[in-house]
């Protein structure tokens, strides 16, 4: 059974930092691009960041650009987002993705990348 489980959320103040977690399973990790989103109550998803198989490209929406970090072990199974400096506005459920690919129009046009999704974390920033 194809799995992604994201952990990591929390509650944390203006300022802060966490590193969010997606432990993946069931398929080959090293096959596909990798993405986060995130939806904020009452909002649209968000695509922002992705990134191809070896992860070494990757794109980052505007709103997390020189924020956010995503990064992957394909040994472990695992893909991460570090989250620094976040603001109230990052307030939202962060959720990993399996992609069918990673380019600069995921932020526009995340419905036509995304495979799989997992349950989602949330992430509170607390001002």
């Amino acid at each position: 059974q194809e799995q992604l489980v994201e952990s990591g959320g929390g509650l944390v103040q203006l300022g802060g930092s966490l590193r969010l977690s997606c432990a993946t399973s069931g398929f080959t990790l090293d096959y596909y691009a990798m993405g986060w989103f995130r939806q904020a109550p009452g909002k649209e998803r968000e695509g922002i960041s992705c990134m191809s198989r070896t992860g070494a490209s990757t794109y980052y929406a505007d709103s997390v650009k020189g924020r956010f970090t995503s990064s992957r072990d394909n040994a472990k199974e695992t893909v991460y987002l570090q989250m620094s400096n976040l603001k109230p506005e990052d307030t939202a459920v962060y959720y990993c993705a399996r992609l069918h690919a990673c380019s600069d129009d995921y932020e526009m046009r995340l419905h036509r990348y995304l495979e799989r999704w997992g349950q989602g974390t949330l992430v509170t920033v607390s001002s």
